[in-house]
């Protein structure tokens, strides 16, 4: 049955249930390891979207611990200038997944049969599930001015996300694709401490409110930059696993949104 919920997505544009577009967008996400959906949802949501977070802002969390870059407590039997121990700021808030009201159209696209089913086929997966803990899945990310996202990786094999609103300026979005190899358990420590001492170039996204990414970012390292200027940059994560009951580490619970549950 189609779903009834559509209507938030620009299917004119992105026919999400083609199956040829749903390989071509495949097919590009493979050779760049992002995929940028240029309006995927309408400005009309949008702006509904953002005026319901907007008066939210007091509410989020704001992150004030640092973290090292795979998102895991340190090692004490490394040294504190190792890479793995090297600690990151993260400053941008959020409202964690059971703050995101029932009847938004975040809510509704999250759980869209049609669009889990696209995702399914674009990351070349048989199955999509949530988080199996209260915070993680849908996130909508507050960066005022100043706020950023420092380096790290994903606990993810992906990434999904969209753009609400974007700021005057600053808020980049740069990766360094194949960063480590986690399957390997190749943490990558020379290139990831190139990165910190920025002398290792990087790529960055661009997209505006209302586009679709999809990002594998396990591997790949990737950042916010801090926003500049006085409007706040939105962004929700749309945030899946590909195997169920996968849940954030309680570290990284703690560091991102102050409480594990």
């Amino acid at each position: 049955m189609p779903s009834q919920d559509v209507n938030y997505l620009n299917t004119d544009r992105h026919p999400i249930t083609d199956p040829d577009y749903v390989a071509e967008c495949r097919g590009q996400l493979d050779q760049d390891g992002a995929l940028v959906l240029h309006g995927f949802v309408g400005p009309d949501t949008i702006a509904q979207i953002v005026e319901t977070f907007a008066s939210l802002e007091a509410d989020a969390y704001y992150a004030n611990e640092t973290h090292n870059v795979y998102l895991t407590p340190p090692d004490p039997s490394l040294a504190d200038e190792h890479t793995y121990n090297r600690q990151i700021i993260s400053s941008k808030g959020l409202i964690a997944d059971d703050h995101i009201p029932a009847a938004s159209p975040l809510r509704i696209i999250y759980n869209d049969q049609s669009f889990q089913s696209f995702l399914c086929g674009v990351l070349g997966i048989e199955s999509i599930h949530a988080y199996d803990d209260d915070l993680s899945s849908i996130n909508v990310h507050f960066a005022p001015e100043g706020k950023e996202l420092g380096w790290h990786f994903d606990n993810s094999s992906f990434a999904i996300t969209m753009l609400l609103q974007a700021p005057d300026a600053g808020g980049s979005f740069d990766y360094v694709p194949a960063a480590r190899d986690s399957s390997s358990g190749d943490m990558g420590y020379d290139l990831v401490g190139r990165v910190l001492d920025g002398s290792q170039p990087f790529r960055s996204l661009k997209f505006e409110p209302g586009d679709l990414v999809l990002f594998r970012g396990r591997d790949a390292m990737h950042r916010v930059t801090p926003t500049e200027g006085s409007t706040t940059r939105l962004l929700v994560v749309f945030a899946f696993n590909d195997a169920p009951g996968v849940a954030l580490s309680r570290s990284a619970l703690q560091t991102f949104y102050g409480r594990t549950s």
